[in-house]
């Protein structure tokens, strides 16, 4: 395993580093014997009014829920396959933007962390498919991760999970303490600052969660921490609806049953058996200005956690991808009255010129064509009508227009 791995490593930017490559139980032996994990079970226990023993059980429990078994042979074999199928199946997929010069420029001994906008539950998997050959990438993911046998899968794949509404002190110190100790083990990660997909489409507040963690626990003489923006964006959220109709309900839950999971999937099987499937438009992608942890708090006081949230979602947002149909779906929301063909591409030429310094991608590199696949593609889905020869929204489906045009309202204004 040892000499696959370090075959494996010689074809990776970013090298599986041992803490990553530990066994799993040695891994939480080490999470629950943290001098800041003994003081909260002794805490809980005085809380709570038990022995230090049972509180001590509790944070193991913890630990084994939070801690990965991480296997370099079912990432590289089995999930980069999987995502890249899945990716290029469902998408066209596009790298929009690299920042080539600022990424390479990373230390080599810094952790990596990519820190992403969360539109999709494809996010995860594009993410992993587009940083294949750079590294293997550690998702803090949530509760719904953790059903059997996906959760043995996501485990193996280097993921930690979390509960991100949990408020017991115990649980948070042993979290706090698993994200420390795999930030100074230089293992690279991936998080999503607004902590759960957006509802609307539009970018949402940071979180200082996990941040905080790696903020509290960084010291800058074992390694530099370096935080990497990545943007998403898509012609098509498959859960666009189930997340319009959990914001109608006070963004309580979301209502996903896996008859109508497997459903989608079987019908979108169905047309490609009949030769009538057609991908979902485009995925894109974005990889912003990296910032270095070590560099930012030299000009911070106090806790470091809230601006540092701030500026990454800054600087995600700055590089959101402009696709067609999120650009045609902001100008039929912001038309006063229907549109022909013709007064679209005007207003969506006249956008792209606005947008000169945002990362648009125009299929084919040509206009036309741009806006006739993003009429095309609202039109199939009846989210705008076309009468006479012009287009205008649909009136029952203009929370989902604007979910669309939501993506990228920060760039336009």
């Amino acid at each position: 395993m040892e000499r696959a791995v370090a075959k494996l490593n010689s074809k990776l930017e970013r090298p599986i580093e041992p803490f990553k490559l530990a066994r799993r139980y040695d891994m939480i032996q080490r999470v629950i014997y943290q001098p800041d994990v003994a003081q909260a079970v002794t805490e809980r226990a005085a809380e709570l009014g038990i022995p230090e023993n049972v509180a001590f059980e509790e944070a193991k429990r913890y630990a084994r829920e939070i801690v990965p078994s991480f296997s370099a042979s079912a990432y590289f074999g089995f999930a980069i396959r999987v995502a890249r199928f899945l990716s290029t199946a469902l998408y066209r997929v596009r790298l929009v933007h690299f920042d080539d010069k600022g990424i390479r420029g990373i230390s080599r001994d810094a952790t990596v962390v990519f820190v992403m906008n969360h539109r999709s539950n494809m996010d995860y998997v594009l993410v992993t498919y587009l940083a294949a050959e750079r590294s293997a990438l550690a998702y803090a993911v949530g509760e719904w991760a953790r059903v059997w046998p996906l959760s043995r899968l996501i485990r193996a794949m280097g993921a930690y999970f979390i509960r991100r509404q949990s408020r017991n002190s115990l649980y948070r110190s042993v979290l706090a303490a698993y994200v420390r100790l795999a930030t100074q083990g230089g293992v690279t990660q991936a998080m999503f600052p607004e902590g759960r997909l957006s509802l609307n489409g539009a970018p949402q507040n940071p979180k200082r969660g996990l941040l905080k963690y790696i903020t509290d626990g960084f010291d800058n003489e074992i390694r530099d921490v370096v935080f990497v923006p990545v943007a998403l964006n898509y012609d098509r959220v498959l859960e666009d609806r189930i997340l319009l109709e959990a914001l109608s309900r006070g963004g309580k839950g979301f209502r996903a049953r896996i008859s109508v999971v497997t459903g989608f999937f079987l019908k979108q099987i169905w047309l490609r058996v009949r030769g009538k499937f057609h991908r979902f438009g485009y995925a894109a992608v974005s990889f912003g200005h990296p910032l270095s942890l070590k560099d930012f708090l030299t000009d911070q006081e106090g806790d470091p956690a809230e601006p540092l949230a701030e500026e990454l979602m800054h600087r995600i947002n700055a590089v959101v991808p402009v696709l067609p149909v999120p650009l045609i779906a902001a100008v039929i929301e912001d038309a006063m009255e229907p549109l022909s063909p013709a007064d679209i591409e005007v207003q969506f030429a006249a956008w792209v010129v606005k947008l000169s310094e945002a990362h648009i991608h125009l299929p084919r590199d040509d206009l036309s064509y741009a806006v006739k696949l993003g009429l095309r593609m609202l039109s199939e889905r009846s989210i705008i009508l076309q009468t006479d020869g012009c287009y205008c929204v649909n009136p029952e489906q203009k929370d989902i227009l604007g979910f669309y045009a939501n993506s990228i309202r920060h760039l336009l204004q």
